[in-house]
């Protein structure tokens, strides 16, 4: 296949308004003219990022650790496949990529060109569709042959296998054709993948109780097709030898079946099935001409739209999984794992436990979940259960009527009722007092509920999301959390990482911090230096993402330069960085010398006391401590001590 062209269109920065075509394999993006597309751009890294053209209309950007990163819709990536609009920020240049359709119409239909010459000559004749004879109905015709009545049905078939969309539409096309013409009762249609464990599509038609119907089939004579490739045709089934012992046939007193395969490329993919219990009604080698004819003209037309639909879901989770990195920061292990996590839980209408820190972004995670599940146009509603007390954390649930309380003058729905169809997440679950853990466990059991003061019983339909940082198994140990809510409420878990076990999304984590709260300020930011960014990745962040988020929004509101310096970094950072070994400036090596030695002097005096010499030095015992293990002074200290 010829590759497809692609264009970057610059709609900010230097080359704003040009258009450049992605012809090669490789494009290079960077400030030195070497690059194939050069920016003078001082937020623009020397060779910031690469464009990458496998050859099958997949286009793939790189960064190439550029100092300010390479942000595709807002978003820091490392390496990302592109999409038709797309919009690719480098340094203060806005890219749109473009994919056009016409360039892939263009390039599919090389082998076919069309000259300029006309039509000559009095015997041309024009036939438009509604006077198409053979596009009409056969009946219209005078005959009343039952040949013609056959073909009429495979002229219909034929029709719909044009015409119709969807495996489930087309199977039941199929099949209304046949009972036209075919005296069965009952009508199916199976295909599958690799022989009868993996059924792939059954649709069962009952002539009396109508389509999509369960409809018992002979296993015996499916696998008989299925394995030979032969259509099968037997009247009299009581009586046949190979069939009088099949169970299914002699329970459901079926008289007559009539099997035809249906075959691709020489591949059995699956069986039309008929079978009728009327003695008088039967199959004749008329009929099993016509339904294998039949079968000739579907297989290939319900093959293709069986893998249409297998295409369109496994896109739907694949947009679900892009939709996802759009929305989540992070290109680690680790985030790649609580991605798939949440492209296979959202689409399944489950419970979600979601453990971790404070600050790893589980509220996020819940979000996603119900942005990609199927109650996405319905409420998402979060509550903190740590944030109220236990009374007003039942009315806020519950919700109220009026007079249940002093002060409550009007009945006031819950967060529960007014989540209806969506999605109720519960932040810190571990801290639901025991009386309201009572009830949350009837809303799990019998999706119920009543308002705080009321008797009417709500039935309740939501999704419920839990997150907590504690270790719920021991808090049921303790008997502070109920046992049977915890196995209601764990029906799937998700650990999530601290950042300190991620550390390879920290840059990109916090050049998205920049850039958002520089867009908030109003401040021209490019990024994060080299120096920052070490110390950054450096600390342990006990506070995890929102940590990082304070400290950038801090950086961009305090800083006086276009880039982040480690000077704009809180304290914290810095004591960890410099003990970590990370490359500072002259001005932090004296300041990190001087409190080593302030706190020396201190130790001194107080000859030894960790409370004494915190006085001394005007400082906190525990900030005194902390100070001690980022510079790194235990040695030091018990050293003094010794001498």
């Amino acid at each position: 296949m010829p590759d497809i062209a692609a264009e970057l269109e610059a709609i900010a920065g230097p080359l704003r308004g040009s258009s450049i075509p992605l012809s090669e394999a490789e494009v290079s993006i960077g400030r030195e003219p070497s690059n194939d597309i050069s920016l003078l751009d001082a937020g623009v890294s020397r060779h910031h990022c690469l464009i990458l053209n496998s050859g099958d209309g997949q286009f793939k950007i790189q960064d190439l650790n550029s100092r300010n990163s390479t942000f595709v819709n807002d978003v820091p990536v490392i390496e990302r496949v592109l999409a038709s609009g797309d919009q690719i920020k480098i340094g203060s240049s806005l890219f749109v990529f473009v994919l056009p359709d016409t360039e892939r119409a263009k390039s599919a239909s090389t082998s076919v060109e069309f000259d300029k010459s006309e039509a000559r000559g009095g015997s041309t004749i024009v036939l438009r569709k509604k006077d198409a004879r053979y596009l009409q109905q056969l009946e219209d015709m005078q005959a009343n042959s039952r040949t013609v009545g056959d073909l009429n049905a495979l002229l219909r078939i034929s029709k719909a296998v044009n015409s119709v969309r969807g495996l489930e539409a087309l199977e039941k096309q199929v099949l209304e054709r046949i009972f036209e013409v075919a005296p069965a009762d009952r009508a199916a249609i199976l295909l599958c993948e690799h022989g009868l464990d993996e059924w792939t599509s059954v649709f069962g038609w009952d002539r009396v109780t109508g389509p999509n119907q369960a409809v018992q089939v002979s296993r015996t004579i499916v696998t008989q097709v299925l394995s030979e490739g032969v259509a099968v045709l037997c009247n009299d089934l009581p009586a046949t030898e190979s069939f009088s012992d099949t169970a299914s046939i002699m329970e459901r007193r079926i008289h007559s079946v009539l099997a035809v395969p249906l075959e691709v490329f020489d591949r059995t993919m699956g069986v039309i099935y008929l079978d009728a219990s009327n003695p008088e009604a039967r199959f004749d080698e008329e009929h099993l001409q016509l339904l294998t004819a039949i079968g000739g003209i579907a297989a290939a037309a319900l093959d293709n739209a069986r893998r249409m639909e297998s295409l369109e879901q496994e896109n739907s989770r694949l947009q679900a999984e892009i939709s996802l990195e759009h929305n989540m920061v992070g290109d680690s292990p680790r985030m790649r794992d609580v991605y798939q996590f949440i492209s296979r839980v959202a689409p399944r209408d489950v419970t979600v436990l979601i453990f971790g820190e404070s600050g790893t972004g589980k509220e996020l995670v819940a979000r996603a979940i119900h942005r990609t599940s199927s109650r996405a146009n319905k409420p998402c509603v979060a509550i903190n259960c740590a944030a109220l007390a236990e009374t007003l954390l039942e009315s806020e649930l519950f919700g109220h009527e009026k007079g249940a309380f002093t002060g409550a003058i009007a009945q006031k729905k819950g967060k529960l009722e007014i989540a209806e169809g969506g999605t109720v997440f519960l932040d810190e679950i571990g801290e639901l007092a025991p009386s309201l853990q009572a009830k949350m466990l009837r809303v799990l059991q019998e999706r119920e509920f009543e308002r705080v003061g009321g008797t009417r019983t709500i039935k309740l339909d939501v999704r419920l999301i839990t997150a907590t940082n504690r270790e719920l198994e021991e808090e049921v140990k303790r008997g502070r959390f109920r046992e049977d809510l915890f196995y209601r409420l764990n029906v799937v878990a998700l650990r999530m990482p601290a950042l300190r076990e991620r550390r390879e999304d920290i840059p990109l984590l916090s050049s998205y911090f920049a850039a958002k709260f520089a867009q908030r300020s109003n401040r021209a930011v490019l990024g994060v230096s080299p120096q920052a960014r070490a110390c950054l990745t450096a600390y342990d962040w006990p506070g995890n993402v929102r940590e990082l988020e304070n400290a950038i929004e801090r950086a961009v509101v305090l800083g006086s330069s276009d880039l982040i310096l480690p000077e704009d970094l809180p304290e914290a950072v810095l004591e960890k960085a410099e003990s970590a070994g990370a490359s500072m400036t002259a001005f932090h090596d004296a300041l990190r010398e001087s409190k080593k030695q302030l706190i020396l002097n201190a130790f001194e005096q107080a000859q030894g006391n960790y409370t004494e010499a915190a006085r001394l030095l005007g400082l906190h015992p525990n900030y005194l401590h902390r100070l001690i293990r980022n510079l790194n002074m235990k040695p030091m200290l018990k050293h003094a001590a010794a001498e």
